[in-house]
């Protein structure tokens, strides 16, 4: 018998559990705000808010205020400095760097000990387990995952105390058992330079029967092709011939998927979206025909939505989980045991069904263009791209879209900076294709595009190979967990890029 046949009945009671996520994810929703409530009273924040005196959501929604990270940051920096007892019980001593835009402006994320264990592992193993229901003959145990993580480095002066990627935080803590199964090692894992990590990852790795991957797929992709030159082998199915998953998550694999499916031409691969931030671990594709995310109701997490329309209302409509709508899109809002209480991450979400809860992401309520009322989110981007992608054999390594106000002739227009993987066979066909698939998706886009009055046809330039890369890297963003901002209302972003596309 094989290691991973005796090591997947252990995941048997938890598989049973989640199976109550189909029918029971209110009730359970209830128990995490009621243990929420009870371990943050004796908090700061538990008393500020009156904590003792909440007995239900009602109560916790009226008296506590929904918060950003403007509202948190000073009692964050407290935390940071070895303060006790501020948004959670005890001291908190890792932080992860929140990398969600590439503002200069960093957000450091409390993650407590209940954080890793009872939202971020358990997240993990919940891979794990919907993966081994999925695939009985699965042999994840009998290799090596490789997992992707970022760095970390001291925060202030306090003991013990580290900030950095959640990635590296949450390779740190891993367990021995874990350990043993995982390459590359934490020396190499934890380097903060991507050149130099990259380069020692497939030096490392390709002495090892690889069966997982865990990681960013703009960055694996970059690691796996450091692979192949380091191997001399065509494809990655020569160096790992066993390799059966990648667990994927933090940007869209869309515009991805074509060139992993070239660079892993394998019958027994399979790709399992994860959401995980650094906020928490939210979802966890379960069905591989299916690209919503089960939203995970029974973690350390209690979950709220606003509507995006009313995101810079002075007073939103706030509702729980039990209040959402399918087809809806909404800024997800948070309490955990990391102490984030009533907390805008910054995402969106839509609902494609309630029994079970599963959704798919949207965008980000600060990535978007709606310069001219179009309301043009990344999930309109993403299928727009793959719909022109599919017809002119294209693949997109990376892009990002901002507005042109007005320019000497009055036209308006979206300007598109794409870097090719493989280029389109007509780059007007790409255009067109993309053009008219933002107006079937996007009624708004569609009704501004109608007879170029308000909007001109969208703009694509063509960006040379390695320029999202080079942004990266001056900004000090290059690896870990950073993203490029997809979609941005201004033109920060892109002036910048454009101006090194040379």
């Amino acid at each position: 018998m094989n290691k991973t046949d005796l090591i997947r009945k252990f995941f048997i009671p938890r598989q049973r559990a989640l199976e109550k996520l189909d029918k029971h994810s209110i009730e359970l929703q209830n128990h995490v705000i009621q243990y929420l409530i009870k371990r943050g009273a004796d908090t700061e924040w538990g008393k500020k808010y009156n904590f003792d005196k909440i007995n239900n959501y009602e109560d916790f929604s009226r008296q506590v205020p929904v918060t950003n990270y403007e509202d948190l940051k000073g009692y964050i920096d407290r935390m940071r400095h070895g303060e006790k007892n501020i948004l959670w019980p005890g001291q908190v001593k890792w932080y992860a760097k929140s990398s969600g835009t590439t503002n200069d402006k960093s957000k450091f994320i409390p993650v407590s000990k209940d954080g890793l264990q009872s939202i971020h592992y358990l997240g993990g193993k919940d891979c794990i387990c919907y993966h081994l229901s999925l695939h009985k003959k699965s042999r994840i145990f009998d290799g090596k995952n490789l997992i992707l993580g970022g760095s970390h480095q001291p925060n202030y002066n306090v003991a013990n105390s580290l900030v950095g990627d959640l990635s590296a935080i949450l390779l740190e803590n891993l367990s021995p058992m874990i350990n043993a199964v995982r390459t590359p090692s934490k020396k190499t894992a934890l380097l903060a330079d991507f050149e130099k990590k990259r380069d020692r990852i497939a030096h490392e790795s390709i002495k090892h029967n690889v069966v997982t991957l865990s990681g960013v797929p703009s960055w694996m992709m970059s690691v796996l092709k450091r692979v192949l030159e380091v191997s001399g082998k065509n494809d990655i199915h020569e160096v790992w011939p066993e390799l059966e998953v990648f667990w994927h998550g933090g940007v869209a694999f869309t515009p991805y998927r074509e060139q992993y499916k070239q660079l892993i031409p394998s019958d027994i691969m399979n790709y399992m979206e994860t959401y995980n931030a650094s906020e928490g671990f939210f979802g966890i594709q379960n069905d591989p025909n299916d690209p919503s995310l089960m939203l995970m109701t029974d973690y350390g997490m209690f979950y709220e939505f606003i509507p995006v329309s009313e995101v810079d209302s002075e007073n939103p409509t706030v509702v729980p989980l039990e209040g959402v709508e399918v087809g809806k899109n909404y800024a997800m809002v948070i309490s955990n045991v990391c102490g984030l209480w009533r907390y805008l991450i910054g995402d969106t979400v839509r609902f494609t069904s309630k029994e079970p809860y599963k959704f798919v992401i949207t965008g980000r309520t600060k990535h978007f263009i709606n310069a001219f009322g179009e309301e043009l989110i990344v999930d309109n981007a993403e299928k727009g791209l793959a719909k022109a992608c599919a017809e002119t054999n294209a693949l997109v390594k990376d892009y990002t879209a901002a507005p042109i106000f007005m320019d000497q002739n009055a036209h308006c227009r979206h300007q598109w900076l794409i870097e090719f993987e493989q280029e389109p066979s007509s780059l007007e066909e790409f255009i067109n294709i993309l053009d008219t698939e933002l107006q079937h998706i996007n009624s708004d886009y569609e009704a501004k595009r109608y007879k170029d009055i308000t909007l001109q046809k969208l703009e694509v330039i063509v960006a040379r190979k390695g320029l999202f890369d080079e942004w990266l890297k001056e900004k000090g963003k290059l690896g870990g967990q950073h993203k490029i901002p997809r979609l941005s209302n201004n033109r920060d972003y892109i002036d910048e890029m454009i101006s090194m596309n040379k």
